[in-house]
């Protein structure tokens, strides 16, 4: 009989639905912004949001929210910036009167949210 050692665990991260579901929420919210962008805004100020905007998602995730955020912030700081682009994201369905994609990715985005949010506190 072989034994398993005992950190084996402790090495890979639990990855469930809800963490699939999180990760497809962070995707749609990038590319929401980028539609918004490009669809939304006269044909100068398009080009500057429909690239601006996620590019600027992107950094502040990474930065802050991401699992391995480049700086180490307090829960709450991550939770300021998670509001803000998920936030953002739901607002451009909102203004392009998208509302089915406007309360889908709200009621998804809350819900996981609080999930894996809890987890951190």
């Amino acid at each position: 009989m072989t034994a398993r050692p005992a950190n084996d665990s402790a090495q890979q991260p639990q990855i469930g639905v809800v963490d699939g579901i999180r990760f497809l929420c962070e995707v749609f919210a990038i590319v929401s912004l980028s539609i918004w962008g490009f669809v939304t805004f006269p044909y100068w100020l398009n080009l500057a949001v429909g690239i601006g905007a996620p590019l600027l998602a992107i950094v502040l995730w990474g930065l802050f929210r991401a699992p391995k955020a480049v700086l180490a912030v307090d829960p709450f700081v991550k939770a300021i910036v998670e509001i803000a682009v998920m936030g953002t994201a739901a607002y451009a369905w909102a203004d392009m009167h998208q509302w089915v994609i406007f309360g889908v990715f709200t009621l998804a985005a809350l819900t996981t949210g609080l999930i894996v949010n809890r987890r951190e506190f």
